[in-house]
């Protein structure tokens, strides 16, 4: 039975006569009896298709399930299974809910190749649109919606329109699925299917919001009116929204964002302060932009969809990571556009489609703003498994990037991808050397000669390219080039290639004048062949006797009639013609008219050289991850992108009318203070500004932590103080309560006080806003004062005289602030914890005196207490060792005879403590005297860096050093800056090794074991390597780790333990290193610092330098 069954396989289409078999099914007597007659060939009548039929005309729900599963794994494999669409579709009122389900599975999918039969059962389905089973309700009306037939259309309204109002999300989601087949079907319904579509956008369900937007832009995509009051919402609902979702909403909210809001993009716009600070601007610098008055200010609305969407970049799902980048490159800021770009990088490890359309955005993007992928340069590079268009695109994009400081690692690149057995990928290779020739001049001659080189290549290909490339590159300067043209002339016997042959015999006839021996005997060689040539080449020949005959009549006079007469009997008729055509202009006769005198000026006009562009160049007119992108032409359905307005519309249309919920009275159980408090929880829980408040309550744990949260990490505090209020205002509430404990208590929470005190403050501005703010604000303070001072004396308890004693105590707790070690750090660290900075709808708060929350008995115990991350004993010393390397910062080649290098002095920075200095050389090299050298533009947009003076005049083989302060935030991004002189300007990088990032610092060993015991587990990177034999003892150790790091050393009272210390320059992070020695030859190397990316990087630097000689 088994057998037959397999072997029947072969001639059955439709595939049901072995189903039994392949399910699993145990295939009963009947079946076994008449097997013999699945064998015929064109036996339509299928026992066990009949046994299946049997199945579902049972009695029995057991016999009836079992003959749905298999015929669902049918369908799943790809089976036809419609021939028994009418014994299942009387099963479609069964009372068993799991076989009604099977049923409905089954319908959706032949509902619209049967829909006669279909349209039979439509009063059940229409009974099964009521059944309290969700996902019955939802089956029916998917199958409602799956029978294509005009006549039940209004059937179909009514059944939307009724799901749209369902219970159950999942019904309604199914709704916003079925407007879509409803239009589709029907168009004159669009206006009912809006009246559901604007109902269906009101709905708070994340299940629903991106189906509704899905029909949103199937249906009505141009009536931006229904989103205005539901933007809000789905700008926070987006984090939830399932990933296909996602992308449907990041791309309606981007055309939306493009009609009502201003440009971010203008030159001379100033960000406001809800503008995240870009990655090197420090807060000093902040405070004095804000000072300034700015000419853009960003919607807080447009502000609400960018931090919104910046989460999403970690998707894992690439076509929201895809889409959230199209909409920071059509939306956002161009400082804050540098956010996309590691998440796309990320992307380009998964499979090559993903690959291809990454890639394809990329290229377009890299040809505006090449500074956003040069740090990632590598990534671009091709591998040897890359499919062929893979390698294409990788290879425009590094064309793209190119640039004078490092154009010469990308011609190392492509001279390895010339030799590749890809002959497609290596001609354009030789493009690329083309184009990076082209923009950048100062290597033009470089690959021209390289080039040349090339030309003595085996393969065919490689030098028929390269024979193209240069006729392009020589039109830029012909006059220099005459010795190339000749080697070219040398050549063409050896070249196969049309399109190689043509341009020679081009570059003949255009510069004939400069090798005037050499193009005659060129034409006389091409003449032997004409006629077995292919015809680019025939045309180029023509071309080249008409210009000889023009220049040199004496010589080609019998050569050019030669030809004429050979290409005016050509098969060719483009032949033909032009070679009547060249005949009449250029042989002067009785018949010729006037045009013969302009024969010269018309053959040997001077022709414009050619641009050598990128083919994405044009391609930004589409927007960034679309299908009109990828195939670079529009394609149906593409909603283009608007210009941005010139004024932003009336923002009050996305505002919403919040209705506040009655309040509960609930009886206090506790002290008067605490009722208060829970009270104004509640109050803040429910107002408006309430949502932007009680982040930084939450935030008040570990001071040092806070201080050292990067800008990603601030906008994910940001993003849960706008989700979660409730929680963070309870929390705070809860740890103000906690401070009316036992003074035993409060003693041990001091460590915790101060940062939380600062936190607090900012929030208690913003809840004035609240109609029960000033009420709730005084009863925070009256209550703490007198559940800490323990004593009556310090201030009194009423609430009246509670502000004076706050002020009293501010006043006296700021006279201490004064005496204490390092009040810098305590700024630095309140101004980085607080996050209203940061916020959007918090308006700018008012200047008022700070009331303490503190008795002056906890003052007194809190003034020697420092918020400093490096305790008094950890001061910075004299680096242990100085490299003498210099690094070549512009080379007097490429700077016109200014060079200059660098190097890191490793002392303190005299200009600002956050700096890392470095010292520049500059050496004239030219026979004139340099002026005017000074620092021009730099980038990352915001780098923190103290310039030189500007010099005046250097003169010839003159040098002079100058020093530089960067503040490169800890992080071996290169700072990328102009070097001017009067005349040019030089783009160079700074580009730090990780060990130059620090400071030398001086500890105890037992410091350094208390320090260490902090930095554990995820701030901790370790690594068991061999040590060089020369590198076992304590001074070899000591010098190599030193010339890695800037890193102090720590006495240790162990032989075999070697300890070193230091202090990121920019936030003070310290970093501390082990390296113990196991055994002869091992060593175990353990880095401790919060800064868990600079950490490996040490650790592979150190690891380098342990294991060599």
């Amino acid at each position: 039975m088994l057998s037959m069954s397999t072997n029947n396989l072969s001639y059955n289409d439709q595939g049901g006569s072995d189903s039994a078999v392949e399910v699993g099914q145990e295939t009963t007597p009947t079946s076994s009896s008449n097997a013999g007659a699945g064998f015929g060939l064109f036996s339509t009548n299928f026992k066990k298709n009949d046994d299946l039929k049997e199945m579902l005309e049972s009695n029995k729900d057991s016999l009836k399930l079992d003959a749905m599963k298999r015929i669902i794994a049918l369908i799943a494999k790809g089976k036809n299974a419609s021939e028994l669409f009418p014994a299942v579709v009387k099963n479609v009122a069964s009372k068993n809910i799991e076989l009604k389900k099977l049923v409905y599975v089954y319908l959706v999918r032949y509902a619209e190749e049967q829909q006669d039969l279909a349209l039979l059962s439509i009063s059940t389905f229409q009974r099964a649109l009521k059944d309290p089973n969700q996902l019955i309700r939802a089956s029916a009306l998917r199958v409602l919606s799956s029978i294509r037939v005009p006549i039940i259309v209004p059937i179909m309204m009514l059944a939307i329109k009724e799901a749209a109002s369902d219970m159950s999300p999942y019904v309604r989601k199914t709704s916003a699925h079925a407007i879509q087949k409803l239009y589709s079907l029907d168009p004159d319904q669009k206006e009912h299917l809006i009246e559901v579509i604007d109902k269906l956008l009101k709905d708070k369900s994340t299940l629903v919001a991106g189906s509704v937007v899905m029909a949103f832009e199937e249906v009505c995509p141009d009536r931006i009116d229904l989103i205005h009051k539901n933007y809000r919402k789905l700008c926070n609902l987006l984090v939830d929204v399932e990933e296909w979702g996602q992308v449907v909403i990041i791309s309606m909210l981007t055309r939306y964002a493009r009609t009502q809001f201003t440009s971010p993009w203008r030159e001379d716009g100033l960000f406001d302060e809800n503008s995240e600070t870009a990655f090197y601007e420090s807060d000093e610098k902040k405070t004095e932009n804000e000072d300034e008055k700015k000419s853009y200010m960003m919607d807080p609305d447009h502000r609400l969809l960018l931090r919104n969407t910046k989460p999403l970049l970690q998707s894992r799902n690439t076509a929201v990571v895809v889409s959230v980048a199209q909409l920071y490159w059509h939306l956002a800021p161009k400082h804050e556009v540098g956010v996309i770009t590691k998440s796309l990088v990320r992307l380009l490890r998964s499979h090559r489609e993903v690959q291809y359309i990454v890639l394809q955005n990329i290229a377009t993007m890299s040809i505006q703003r090449k500074g956003m992928f040069e740090p990632y340069m590598k990534s671009f590079y091709v591998r040897s498994t890359d499919a062929t268009h893979i390698k294409s695109l990788k290879l425009e994009i590094l064309t793209s990037l190119a640039n004078e400081a490092n154009i010469s690692t990308i011609l190392r690149e492509f001279q390895t991808y010339v030799k590749s057995q890809d002959k497609e990928f290596a001609a354009g290779t030789i493009q690329a050397i083309g184009r990076c020739a082209t923009n950048i001049s100062e290597v033009t001659d470089t690959c021209l000669q390289g080039l040349v080189l090339l030309l003595s290549n085996r393969d065919e290909t490689v030098v028929a390219e390269s024979v193209v490339v240069i006729k392009k590159l020589l039109q830029t300067q012909p006059t220099q080039h005459s010795d190339i043209i000749k080697h070219m002339a040398k050549l063409f016997d050896n070249i196969a290639v049309p399109m190689a042959r043509a341009s020679i015999l081009w570059l003949m006839g255009e510069y004939c004048e400069r090798v005037p021996q050499i193009a005659p005997d060129v034409l006389r060689k091409v003449a032997k062949s004409f006629t077995s040539e292919e015809d680019i080449v025939k045309l180029q020949t023509v071309n080249l006797a008409a210009k000889l005959y023009l220049t040199n009549s004496k010589q080609t006079k019998l050569l050019t009639q030669y030809i004429l007469n050979l290409g005016k009997y050509d098969q060719n008729y483009d032949i033909r013609d032009r070679t009547r055509f060249i005949r009449q202009l250029i042989v002067p006769n009785e018949k010729s008219g006037a045009l013969g005198k302009y024969a010269r000026r018309i053959l040997l006009a001077p022709k414009p050289a050619p641009v050598l562009e990128s083919t994405y160049k044009d391609r930004d007119r589409y927007q960034l991850g679309t299908l009109s992108h990828t195939i670079n032409t529009k394609a149906s359905g593409y909603l283009e992108l608007s210009d941005w307005p010139a004024v932003a519309p009336d923002q009050s249309v996305r505002n919403v009318e919040v209705i506040e919920p009655v309040k509960e009275w609930a009886p206090s159980l506790g002290k008067t203070g605490k009722s208060k408090l829970s009270k104004s929880s509640d109050d803040k829980f429910y107002s408006d500004s309430g949502e932007e408040e009680g982040s930084g309550n939450s935030s008040s744990d570990d001071s040092s932590s806070s201080e050292e949260s990067s800008s990603e990490v601030e906008s994910d505090e940001e993003k849960s103080s706008s989700q979660s209020s409730e929680e963070s205002d309870k929390s705070s509430s809860q740890s103000e309560k906690s401070s009316s404990e036992s003074d035993s208590e409060q003693k041990k929470k001091t460590t915790k006080k101060p940062p939380q005190k600062k936190t607090v403050k900012p929030t208690a501005k913003d809840s004035d806003s609240d109609e029960n703010g000033n009420v709730a604000k005084e009863a925070c303070s009256s209550s703490a004062e007198e559940t800490s001072s323990g004593s009556d004396s310090g201030s009194d308890s009423g609430s009246g005289s509670g502000s004076d004693a706050d002020s009293h105590s501010g006043t006296e707790h700021k006279k201490k602030t004064k005496s204490k070690a390092k009040p810098k750090m305590e700024v630095k660290s309140t101004k980085e914890v607080s996050l209203l900075d940061l916020d959007d709808f918090t308006p700018t708060p008012v200047t008022r005196p700070k009331m303490s929350v503190l008795s002056p008995s906890l003052l007194g115990d809190l003034e020697g207490l420092s918020l400093s991350n490096i305790s008094s004993t950890m001061q910075v010393s004299g680096p242990a060792f100085v490299p003498e390397k210099s690094h070549d910062l512009l080379h007097r080649m490429t700077g016109k005879g200014l060079s200059a290098q660098y190097q890191f002095p490793r002392q303190p920075c005299l200009y600002q403590p956050s700096m890392v200095s470095v010292q520049i050389s500059l050496t004239n090299t030219s026979d004139r005297p340099l002026e005017q050298i000074h620092i021009g533009d730099r980038s990352p947009t915001g780098l923190n860096m103290h310039c030189f003076n500007t010099i005046e005049c250097l003169l010839p083989e003159a040098s002079v050093t100058v020093s530089l302060g960067i503040d490169f935030n800890d992080s071996t991004q290169a700072a990328n800056f102009q070097l001017c002189t009067k005349e040019d300007q030089f783009s160079v990088s700074i580009q730090p090794a990780v060990g130059e990032l620090f400071l030398p610092i001086t500890m105890t060993e037992q410091d350094f074991r208390q320090e260490q015991g902090k930095r554990l587990g995820m701030n901790e990177s370790s690594a068991t390597i061999t040590m060089a034999a020369a590198n076992t003892t304590s001074q070899p150790i000591s010098r190599q780790v030193a010339t890695v790091a800037n890193l102090g050393v720590v006495p240790s009272g162990q032989d075999n333990i070697h300890r070193f210390a230091g202090k990121t320059a920019s936030t003070g992070a310290v970093v501390l290193v082990t390296v113990e020695l196991r055994g002869e030859s091992t060593a175990l190397i353990t880095i401790n610092t919060e800064k868990s990316v600079m950490g490996p990087m040490l650790l592979r630097d150190l690891k380098r330098a342990l294991a060599q000689a």
